[in-house]
């Protein structure tokens, strides 16, 4: 299989995975405004950075956390600040929690996602302010 077609049909499996995100969320009396930013920055996840940057399948995301938090998301989104990196991990959180309630994602694979959010979130968040205070020392940090 060609890799546009493997893309293709990893996008469209994602699809399902986001649809029931949102029923989820749904079934959780979520504001809709509040679901939709939770759906849109799981898909900024899962198809952008997992499909493009790390070439991994959903169910193997929980591992790519750091990547995606710690410099791509700072480097890549121009709405990158402290507040929208936590707003971008809780997102993705809420997601593998419903992953794992569903069985597509194993509970220890989300539990370590979680500790790496933990762990890493002071780290993330000196990142983007450093980056967007212009101070961000690409080759010295990473």
């Amino acid at each position: 299989m060609d890799y546009d077609k493997k893309m293709e049909k990893i996008i469209k499996t994602n699809e399902k995975y986001l649809d029931e995100f949102e029923k989820w969320l749904e079934n959780k009396k979520l504001n809709p405004k509040t679901i939709n930013r939770h759906v849109s920055n799981a898909y900024l996840y899962i198809n952008d950075y997992l499909n493009y940057y790390e070439f991994c399948k959903m169910e193997d995301g929980c591992r790519c956390i750091d990547g995606f938090l710690g410099d791509w998301f700072v480097r890549k989104c121009l709405w990158s600040t402290a507040s929208s990196v936590k707003s971008t991990a809780a997102s993705i959180k809420k997601f593998y929690q419903c992953m794992n309630e569903l069985g597509y994602v194993d509970k220890s694979d989300y539990s370590m996602l979680c500790d790496e959010i933990k762990d890493s979130m002071e780290f993330w968040i000196e990142n983007v302010e450093e980056y967007n205070s212009g101070d961000f020392d690409y080759y010295g940090i990473f």
